[in-house]
């Protein structure tokens, strides 16, 4: 390994974090009884508590952690609508009419859930450097290109997303690289601090009277006359309704819930701060940056605009950073040959949570638990916008359903939520890349 692309001063830890200090929350008291308790203290369950109080409901927020410790404050930062529903999405290439109208109904929604968070972010003065900069997805392959080109007709019609073709000899009015093969920018995408989000959230909760309880983990779940019992290493809470908002850190709480979700780990690197003239000119205009691989990386200049963070499926389980570091320091320099010799200040790695088809949900299970997960790569927008909806169901306004409510949420026969096949979906993914490349 080469020590070199290490800085002196490297920390394994997000380099969010810097401007937050994670565990430093005042402390509460466990209430007897509460109108909803929520499990987990991400964007899912801050939202969606925001919400309640805002509608008169008293909320608990159970966070097994340091309240800020998941992927909540762990990701890339880049809030998307709409694009990012996954290939599976219901409805795609098919012409059946019901079909048709669910993948319109949920890249609707999609669109409002980057509406929802500039709300949030004004309506509670939540100073996270929230900026709608836009988003640039480059292809990786002709064929890809094309791909695109035919979807965003799609994604102008029904998710607003604002898309427009860029051929690969206008690229670098994008990005400082010949790597892609042209791509498309996203002009109703934005950016922010997820760190500075995440506790800002935390206090517009409190404000509407919500009480956050972190390192609590919630146990059992009993049902009674009233509605549930929830057993927490503090003691026993009494509520109306339970809400499950833990994505990648769904466990044994649920398990039924645990068997439908693929918890995949996510890495990220910060270089140390670039000359001036090099870091203005990497992304001209700002915009964050994804692509079309299996093995996608996503990447984006810090709010300051002097480093570089840079993230991607290094492995797609839990490594360390002598492992992260050099393969997306290696994946950032085959973008950028001209930041050979940058060094990485920090490197860190948090959960996302997959579905089995690519797509978000929300929706009751058959014992009366309310939840909201699967970001499927891209929760900031969804999972926030979601995490109010469901607050806006148990409050019983008069809102519209959203089309990810209730749809069908799949699993496989025989899992159990422990993804040991990775590793080889990893290899097979990285396999068909190269080949794409190399008949391109």
């Amino acid at each position: 390994m080469d020590r070199s692309i290490f800085h002196p001063d490297f920390k394994a830890r997000p380099y969010w974090w810097e401007a937050v200090e994670i565990g430093d929350d005042p402390p509460a008291e466990l209430p007897a009884r509460a109108d909803v308790v929520i499990v987990g203290g991400g964007l899912t369950g801050l939202n969606c508590a925001i919400e309640l109080g805002r509608g008169g409901a008293r909320a608990v927020v159970l966070e097994a952690e340091e309240f800020g410790f998941g992927a909540s404050t762990r990701n890339g930062g880049a809030v998307s609508a709409g694009t990012n529903l996954g290939k599976g999405m219901s409805g795609a290439g098919t012409q059946d009419a019901a079909a048709q109208a669910v993948l319109r109904a949920m890249m609707a929604d999609a669109a409002a859930s980057l509406a929802h968070v500039e709300a949030v972010v004004a309506r509670e003065n939540i100073a996270c450097h929230y900026e709608r900069s836009g988003r640039f997805v480059g292809a990786w392959t002709p064929r890809h290109y094309d791909a695109m080109a035919r979807r965003s007709e799609l994604f102008n019609a029904h998710a607003e997303a604002e898309a427009v073709m860029v051929p690969r000899a206008r690229q670098r009015e994008e990005i400082a690289s010949d790597y892609y093969f042209g791509g498309m920018t996203v002009g109703r995408s934005g950016k922010l601090h997820p760190a500075l989000y995440h506790r800002g959230l935390m206090g517009a909760a409190r404000r509407h009277g919500a009480i956050l309880l972190g390192r609590t983990r919630a146990g059992r779940l009993a049902r009674t006359a009233g509605g549930w019992s929830v057993e927490t290493t503090r003691g026993p809470v009494a509520a109306r309704e339970v809400v499950i908002a833990t994505n990648g850190y769904t466990g044994g709480l649920t398990p039924d819930l645990r068997r439908r979700l693929i918890p995949l780990a996510s890495h990220i690197i910060a270089t140390e701060p670039l000359d001036p003239e090099i870091a203005r000119g990497l992304i001209p205009k700002g915009r964050t940056i994804s692509d079309t691989r299996r093995v996608l990386c996503y990447y984006r200049m810090s709010p300051d605009g002097t480093r570089v963070l840079f993230g991607g499926r290094a492995r797609f389980t839990q490594v360390g950073p002598e492992v992260s570091v050099p393969a997306l320091h290696a994946m950032m320099l085959q973008r950028w040959p001209q930041l050979k010799g940058v060094r990485i200040t920090h490197a860190w790695t948090g959960n996302v949570a997959f579905a089995f088809d690519h797509l978000p949900h929300m929706g009751v299970t058959p014992k009366g638990l309310h939840y909201a997960m699967a970001c499927n790569g891209s929760g900031v927008a969804i999972l926030s916008y979601l995490g109010a909806q469901v607050g806006r169901k148990i409050l019983g306004g008069g809102n519209r359903v959203t089309a990810f409510d209730g749809q069908d949420f799949p699993t496989r026969p025989l899992y159990t939520g422990h993804p040991w096949f990775l590793p080889m979906v990893g290899s097979w993914y990285r396999f068909r890349d190269w080949l794409d490349r190399r008949v391109a």
